[in-house]
């Protein structure tokens, strides 16, 4: 099985998102915002569990690929290592261009664009179904000669790297770098909803392929984010379904069976017959776009924070090569996180259900890890994981109590 990157390099990721924030708090620049941070990183935990699903998947196919329908076999070396990354950011140049241009592809890639900040905690956010899609994009490297454990390993640090330009700290770079780098600036460019920046800047490492096939675009104005459509709630299922919902809504409503598949092939724009156009969104500009904020409940984000912390714990539990669950375990503790970020919108937005639905998943998760560390022969684990569970549950109980008399006017709690 291939390295496990996301597990080596994601405590330096981390260690990064701290840094530029504390400094982003120092400067006072307002380039971090608590709830869409939150929801950025809730979709990060997400992801990387199921990273380790996908990836255990991919390497059954691959492996099959490279067996039956494979050239050669190159030996690893730094050379073949090197040939390798060029191929992997070659094809995901062109994967980002068809997935900011083809209605599935998009579906998969919009929820790392939905957010309206650019940081590091933005550069973490991708939804559960984007690196599913990557992988088609990658198998001709298999079929050459590259075997699936390069790959697959080459992949993933091709995506750490692309994780430096996610900053509005880091201005223009010299020349020198600027023109064969994808740097924070050109990257800015790529998340911009200004006009003249939509669809451009595809490159992952290298940015000589937007100037070679003509879609790189230099920054100039200044650069806000967002998408055209957006979500306006923090709930992860909404954020990483929305475009699919919108497809699969316009399959339903279209009366010919031809216009219902091809609505997931089509470019972005195109209406099947029969079906009414979509709402017309306003045009935005830096000066006009409103960016989402809901009501949380009061006191919840000292909560939430103490629970991304367990967060983080439990999902390094989950990806690291050394970990003693099994797949059925990996995949129910990955449901677990789904349901931990879940409760961390309902609490940002003060939803009805989010004190019965917090509650449940806590008990849950406490008799999933249970047995699990139980069965590992020591108290070391067991006994913290019984105090927090107890810890989270009266907290709960306190921010419900503290906020029976201080429902905002029209929102929910």
């Amino acid at each position: 099985m291939p390295v496990n990157i996301y597990a080596i390099l994601g405590p330096l990721v981390l260690a990064l998102v701290v840094i530029e924030f504390c400094y982003c708090l120092y400067k006072k620049n307002g380039y971090y915002d608590f709830q869409d941070s939150m929801s950025s990183l809730g979709t990060a935990i997400i992801n990387q569990c199921m990273n380790v699903l996908v990836a255990f998947i991919i390497m059954k196919g691959f492996t099959w690929l490279h067996t039956h329908v494979g050239f050669t076999s190159f030996k690893p070396s730094m050379t073949t290592y090197i040939l390798c990354f060029l191929g992997v950011d070659f094809l995901f140049y062109w994967f980002h261009r068809m997935g900011h241009s083809i209605n599935f592809l998009w579906a998969a890639h919009m929820p790392h664009h939905s957010t309206e900040e650019l940081n590091y905690a933005v550069a973490l956010r991708a939804s559960v179904t984007q690196r599913i899609m990557s992988f088609l994009f990658y198998w001709p490297l298999v079929v050459v000669g590259f075997t699936p454990v390069m790959v697959i390993e080459v992949v993933a640090f091709h995506l750490v790297l692309q994780f430096v330009p996610h900053t509005r700290v880091v201005p223009k770079m010299p020349k020198w770098i600027e023109s064969w780098m994808n740097t924070p600036s050109h990257h800015r460019v790529h998340h911009g909803l200004n006009r003249q920046y939509l669809d451009k800047n595809y490159g992952g490492f290298l940015i000589i392929w937007d100037k070679l096939f003509g879609t790189w675009e230099e920054e100039v104005e200044e650069v806000f984010y967002g998408v055209t459509r957006p979500t306006r709630t923090w709930d992860p299922t909404a954020i990483n379904m929305q475009w699919w919902k919108y497809l699969w809504q316009d399959a339903v409503n279209t009366p010919r069976l031809i216009d219902k598949i091809k609505v997931w092939f089509m470019p972005l724009g195109w209406r099947p017959p029969g079906v009414p156009p979509r709402e017309q969104m306003p045009i935005w500009t830096k000066e006009t776009q409103v960016k989402f904020q809901s009501t949380p409940l009061k006191g919840s984000y000292f909560y939430i924070f103490f629970q991304l912390i367990l967060a983080m714990g439990m999902m390094f539990f989950i990806i690291d090569d050394r970990s003693p669950l099994v797949v059925w375990q990996k995949v129910l503790g990955s449901l677990l996180l789904y349901a931990q970020a879940t409760s961390w919108s309902g609490l940002m937005e003060s939803k009805s259900w989010i004190y019965k639905f917090e509650s449940v998943r806590i008990l849950i998760t406490g008799a999933f890890l249970f047995p699990i560390f139980n069965a590992l022969g020591s108290e070391t684990y067991t006994l913290p994981m019984i105090s927090l569970s107890l810890a989270s549950l009266i907290w709960l109980y306190i921010l419900k109590t503290t906020n029976q008399e201080n429902v905002p006017s029209g929102v929910e709690a």
